[in-house]
This record gives structure tokens, C-alpha cells and sequence, in this order.
């Protein structure tokens, strides 16, 4: 026989369980609701822009050695005429090339104090060709063999530099295509996430990178090479 006193106390404890429930629920809604006012999306955007150099620098350094300073001397001066004759013929104008500071060694004078027999006095000119040509300079680094056959001895070649000088012409489309990437990738996150993408919270601009093109060696020993920004953005979610 079943209790008859049992059933208001099962009954009591059904209510109680949903109630417990029901404000569980309301509860937790109440925290989801009080987050989304706070919540906020972090998206980068990346802008990548191959551009070409339209600066080349080309330094040309040379030597001459012997035991008589003013044959050295003479000798450099025949190579430095030999020098700017061939720049010259590579069609070069004279204010594309400077000359730099000549330079002198003892190699038997307190400061070095060599007495292996080598020669005594070397000397050093460098010839620097500064043109926004940058196709002419390329064609003379492969034409440079002309100069050694004539014998010029050059000393520490490691090439032209070339250099990327209109940055300031492509920086606002580039910082635009980052925001609008950023943007994007907000815009998505939003939307999978059931929220709407409100106002920028927090925007950082990273600097300016430029690269080798193919980002493998010196950036300044390519011609060729790519722009890269990225944007930090903080969008609220509605």
C-alpha cells in the first residue's frame, strides 16, 4: 500500500528540482548577456606589395701596391682614368659618379709593423656610382670582367645596394588593404559566432617591412622586393 504522504513530498521535490533548473538557466543567460556588452574580436591584416628598386648604389674600390709611394700613386691614378672610362662608356653621366676618399697604408710604419718582404705602401681609391637606373647598374655588375682584364685589382666587391626610396607613395594604400583584411577576418568571426561586429576598440599599425622579394639573402642586394604591414585591430561585438 502506498503512502498517500509520500506523493505532496515528491511533488515538492519535482517543483523544487525545476525550480533549481529554471534559475539556473536565467542565470546563466544573465552571464552570457553581461559579456556580450564586453566582448571583443584581435585581427591582424597583412598588406604585401612587390615593388622594384629605383636607387642603385655601386662602389668600385681598387688598389695599387709597390715600395715607391709616388709609383703607387701614378698607378692609381691610370686605374682610376681606366675606371671612369668605362663607367663612362656604360653611359653614365659625370654627375652619377663621385669619387671617395683615397686611401694610404705603410704597411712598414709603427701601426702595422710588417716586415714580411710583402710591399710597402698600398694604396685605395673608391669610385661610387649613385643613379636611379637600376637596369644600367645591373648590366655593368656583369660587365665589371672589362675592368680586370685591364688589370685593376678590385678589393672587397660585394656588389650594388639597391634601394626602395618611394615608400611614402604606397603607405596609405597599403595601411588601407591591411584595415580592409583586418575587417574581413572580424567580420567572419562574427558572424560564425552568432554576434554582430561593432566599432574599433583598439587599432596598432606595425611598421613597415621591406624584404628581398623571395625573402632569401640581403634585402639590399635585390632589386626586386615586397613590402609587408600588418594591423592590429580590436573590433567590439555587439
Amino acid at each position: 500500500m502506498t503512502d498517500n504522504r509520500l506523493i505532496p513530498a515528491a511533488v515538492f521535490g519535482a517543483l523544487l528540482a525545476i525550480g533549481f533548473i529554471g534559475g539556473g538557466a536565467l542565470i546563466g543567460q544573465g552571464v552570457v548577456n553581461a559579456r556580450v556588452g564586453d566582448r571583443s574580436v584581435t585581427v591582424r591584416g597583412l598588406a604585401e606589395r612587390n615593388v622594384k628598386a629605383d636607387l642603385a648604389i655601386l662602389p668600385l674600390r681598387f688598389t695599387a701596391s709597390g715600395e715607391v709611394l709616388s709609383d703607387v700613386q701614378g698607378q692609381i691614378d691610370i686605374d682610376l682614368a681606366a675606371v671612369r672610362q668605362f663607367l663612362t662608356a656604360q653611359g653614365y653621366p659625370a654627375n652619377a659618379i663621385s669619387l671617395g676618399r683615397l686611401e694610404v697604408a705603410d704597411r712598414r710604419s709603427r701601426e702595422y709593423g710588417t716586415q714580411d718582404g710583402g710591399p710597402r705602401f698600398i694604396l685605395a681609391q673608391t669610385v661610387i656610382v649613385r643613379t636611379n637606373d637600376v637596369d644600367r647598374v645591373q648590366a655593368t655588375t656583369r660587365a665589371l670582367n672589362d675592368l680586370v682584364r685591364q688589370g685593376i685589382v678590385l678589393q672587397d666587391f660585394s656588389g650594388p645596394t639597391y634601394v626602395f626610396t618611394k615608400l611614402n607613395d604606397v603607405r596609405p594604400a597599403m595601411i588601407a588593404e591591411a584595415t580592409a583584411a583586418a575587417r574581413t577576418g572580424a567580420e567572419r568571426f562574427a558572424k560564425d559566432s552568432g554576434a554582430g561586429l561593432g566599432p574599433i576598440r583598439q587599432a596598432t599599425q606595425g611598421s613597415f617591412e621591406i624584404l628581398a622579394r623571395d625573402e632569401i639573402g640581403d634585402e639590399g642586394q635585390s632589386p626586386d622586393k615586397k613590402i609587408r604591414v600588418v594591423t592590429t585591430i580590436s573590433y567590439r561585438l555587439r
